[in-house]
């Protein structure tokens, strides 16, 4: 009987190990992702049809154009925030040149992405969590990236400190 004890309790520590050691990249925050349905996020509903003051106002349609009762995420989101959705590009980005070169006035790295890609690999693959933490596929996503969250509260009254004026307070934490 002792035997069958010691083989299952060796079975079960083998799985277990076998089960935290993970191939690739680590993953912190343990998400599935369901093909049973489409994307939510994906699917744009027309505009309403309307019909015009007058018809001579409609544009002459054109193959592979647009037409008025086709979605513009874009605009509609510049147009909501008080913008002017003329000003927009072709491909439905804003036209700030005069912002992208201040942002850019100290030069720009090309390959920040591979970068910060590398950095965040290694940085993940130094905080996937402990053993049991993986073999049970418990996220570590909170815990890893707590010193480099940003206390919102603090950094609220900092600036007020500062004197910076702010348009919004983020809302109170709710008392538990």
């Amino acid at each position: 009987m002792g035997y069958l004890i010691k083989a299952t309790i060796l079975m079960i520590v083998t799985t277990l190990a076998l089960a935290g050691c993970e191939r690739g990249e680590p993953r912190l925050l343990n998400l599935k992702k369901s093909q049973s349905g489409p994307d939510e996020f994906a699917i744009l509903p027309n505009k309403p049809l309307q019909e015009p003051a007058s018809f001579a106002e409609l544009p002459t349609p054109t193959l592979g154009q647009s037409n008025l009762a086709d979605p513009t995420p874009f605009r509609d989101a510049v147009a909501t925030l008080g913008g002017s959705p003329q000003r927009m590009n072709a491909d439905g980005r804003a036209g700030d040149n005069a912002i992208l070169a201040h942002a850019g006035r100290y030069g720009t790295d090309a390959n920040i992405r591979s970068t910060l890609a590398a950095s965040d690999l290694e940085f993940r693959a130094a905080n996937r969590g402990r053993l049991l933490e993986r073999a049970a596929n418990v996220n570590v996503y909170f815990k890893a990236y707590a010193q480099q969250a940003l206390d919102q509260h603090a950094e609220l009254a900092r600036l007020r400190s500062a004197g910076v004026r702010t348009p919004a307070a983020p809302p109170l934490p709710l008392d538990e």
